[in-house]
């Protein structure tokens, strides 16, 4: 006589894989306990805001932070989609020296499609995965950066030009912390208006005004959200990624050579947003399924964190 199973029975596989949820979750408790009322602000930017999958994960993530009693503050970019809306109104790109010059025309695509669209939709998402989320920017009367126009210069000395390109001088953190008391994700476009009371507006680099706000909040955490899983000695090579450095390790690697490129600029914003008193800085892959929970409540983590000496 064949052994028959009860319809309601529990089997072995079935028990073996809730167990390894519950050990997930023990495991989680501790950075969970750890990370509560902290601040974490969120650098959103690149060609991972078109993908939709990642960008599902994210939205995830964020709520389950907020759910549990962190902080997050969202920065984005929004340079594909701002290309895409110069090209579809007929704008060329112009370059000095080198580098992107602001004009009326580009500034009002950067003002339409950064602080008014990709933040409403990011907003509208967060949302959509049972989250509360506001967009603080000039485009909803909430703005909360303030600047003023870059100074560059060239190898002579001499001062460039680049129209309305800016940084970010104040940040209004009473304003972030009041939504962010209340259980509402800010979501800040990297636009500022100009610090002099009046309305005219300024194109920020997205890593710059992240770092800014970051500094300026005295957050816990800065999390540079990228299509890079961290730092590597080796640029070609994922292997060679550097799961934790300390900022006086971070000075000898650029001192070698060994980081190069785009991620430059960006390891010489998070030492100085150490030197103000950020505690932890971390670059992530948000390509990877829950980056943002793995990197935050895993022992191990995914990407770089660097922190102080």
């Amino acid at each position: 006589m064949s052994e028959q199973t009860s319809p309601n029975a529990v089997s072995f596989n079935s028990i073996e894989e809730v167990s390894r949820k519950a050990d997930v979750l023990i495991e989680a408790m501790k950075w969970i306990r750890e990370h509560r009322g902290a601040t974490v602000v969120v650098k959103l930017g690149g060609s991972l805001m078109e993908d939709e999958i990642a960008m599902m994960h994210l939205f995830t993530d964020l709520v389950f932070m907020e759910s549990v009693g962190i902080k997050p503050v969202v920065v984005h970019g929004g340079g594909a989609a701002i290309s895409q809306a110069m090209k579809d109104a007929g704008i060329e790109p112009r370059f000095v020296q080198g580098r992107r010059y602001t004009d009326d025309a580009t500034l009002a695509v950067v003002r339409e499609e950064l602080a008014h669209k990709i933040s409403r939709s990011l907003v509208d998402s967060i949302k959509f995965y049972s989250g509360f989320a506001v967009a603080l920017s000039d485009c909803f009367d909430t703005n909360v950066l303030y600047g003023r126009k870059t100074a560059q210069f060239d190898a002579d000395g001499a001062e460039i030009d680049l129209g309305w390109v800016g940084e970010v001088t104040r940040v209004d953190v009473d304003k972030i912390r009041e939504y962010c008391d209340r259980g509402v994700i800010p979501v800040i476009p990297s636009y500022t208006i100009v610090d002099d009371g009046g309305r005219n507006g300024l194109n920020v680099n997205a890593d710059v005004a992240a770092t800014e706000v970051a500094k300026q909040l005295g957050a816990d955490k800065l999390v540079f959200v990228s299509e890079v899983n961290g730092v590597r000695t080796d640029p070609n090579d994922p292997a060679s990624m550097i799961n934790s450095l300390t900022a006086d390790e971070a000075k000898k690697l650029l001192a070698s050579g060994a980081i190069i490129g785009g991620m430059i600029p960006k390891i010489q914003s998070c030492l100085k947003t150490l030197e103000r008193g950020v505690k932890k800085i971390h670059i992530i892959n948000g390509r990877i399924r829950h980056a943002l929970l793995l990197e935050i409540f895993t022992s191990q983590g995914v990407g770089t964190e660097i922190v102080q000496d």
